[in-house]
């Protein structure tokens, strides 16, 4: 036995005992309500699909995804935890007409396997039992993969997501003058590769997120349920021009919408509660994305941009979030003990 399984294996046997802490029971729960969601879509995707390279793709993602929920219902299990439920069979419309394009089906899982990147990064630096720890760490493996793959696969097919390129520096410079982040004559300089990285950034993400706000505005059951998903695709569109305004006045590149690749159909391959908690789970994405830009914006011009779609973003998860609670679709989480209800309760207040 070499030297770093040797330790692993007397922390395994240490931590034998240790329960599952907070942080790791809610990384497990996001993470099963994610996966178990994306093999639906992936379900609907395989049944449609029609170029074999990226039927290998979804193949590849779908088991992933698959291994992914069996290991966490297998860790709960263990634990005498009971599995959430996530999302199943009941959840997938077989023989229904493709809603998205292949490269739209592509561009998605890429899309994911980059946001899965920074989301297992968090759970595993928030880890402490060497189970759990090694399960993150390995899907980080997997997203790396998946990632790479996607990308590979978008590019052989003409497809490039890539950020724009900028000139390189030929020498080092320092910031010399306070207008390099002043709100009035800081937004005349150019932007910096952080700024660039960001905007790029989150224009992807809301070109994918439009994409599914569209196709599920067609094929949700009702009127209510299809106002707010086009809701969303609207929010999503907003921040398309506000984010791609900035490097077209530098005349940098954007990358193109891809509103192209949902077809016309009109029949749901998804149930409503699966799309009302992807669309949550939409916000919930581009919350952290925008924490994440604030830091690394200078220019004052752009982080106020930013700053003001939060509001926006955090009112329309907020109502798809009581919309699930309204129809009874809304899981919740592992919680901490109500230790004023149990003491209300107890048999000495009893009457």
């Amino acid at each position: 036995m070499d030297k770093n399984s040797f330790v692993e294996a007397q922390i395994t046997e240490h931590q034998q005992n240790k329960k599952l802490t907070s942080s790791e029971l809610a990384d497990l729960f996001a993470n099963f309500q994610g996966d178990s969601m994306f093999t639906c879509l992936f379900e609907h995707f395989l049944q449609v699909v029609e170029d074999d390279e990226v039927k290998d793709y979804v193949e590849f993602a779908m088991a992933l995804s698959r291994r992914h929920v069996k290991q966490i219902s297998d860790i709960l299990n263990t634990e005498k935890i009971p599995v959430p439920v996530g999302f199943g069979e009941q959840d997938v419309r077989k023989d229904a007409p493709r809603l998205f394009s292949d490269m739209l089906m592509v561009f998605y899982i890429t899309h994911m396997a980059s946001i899965a990147l920074t989301v297992y990064s968090s759970a595993y630096g928030n880890a402490t039992r060497q189970d759990i720890m090694n399960y993150f760490r390995n899907n980080i493996n997997d997203s790396a993969e998946t990632y790479e793959r996607g990308m590979h696969l978008l590019l052989s097919k003409g497809i490039d997501l890539a950020p724009p390129t900028i000139p390189y520096a030929n020498k080092v410079d320092f910031v010399e003058k306070k207008s390099f982040i002043s709100i009035l004559t800081g937004r005349d300089r150019p932007l910096t590769a952080p700024e660039i990285k960001h905007l790029h950034f989150n224009i992807n993400t809301n070109i994918l997120g439009k994409s599914l706000m569209l196709g599920f505005s067609q094929v949700a059951s009702s009127e209510k349920l299809r106002k707010y998903f086009q809701e969303g695709a609207e929010l999503a569109g907003k921040q398309i021009k506000a984010f791609s305004l900035p490097l077209t006045n530098q005349d940098l590149p954007s990358s193109k919408l891809m509103d192209a690749h949902i077809t016309d159909s009109t029949s749901a391959p998804f149930s409503d509660k699966l799309m009302l908690f992807h669309a949550g789970l939409a916000g919930s994405m581009a919350l952290s994305n925008m924490g994440a830009a604030l830091g690394q914006m200078m220019r004052h011009d752009l982080a106020v941009e930013f700053s003001a779609f939060i509001p926006m973003i955090g009112k329309y998860s907020n109502d798809g979030i009581n919309m699930m609670i309204e129809h009874g679709w809304m899981e919740e989480p592992f919680t901490a003990t109500d230790r004023k209800k149990l003491s209300e309760s107890s048999p000495g207040n009893q009457t």
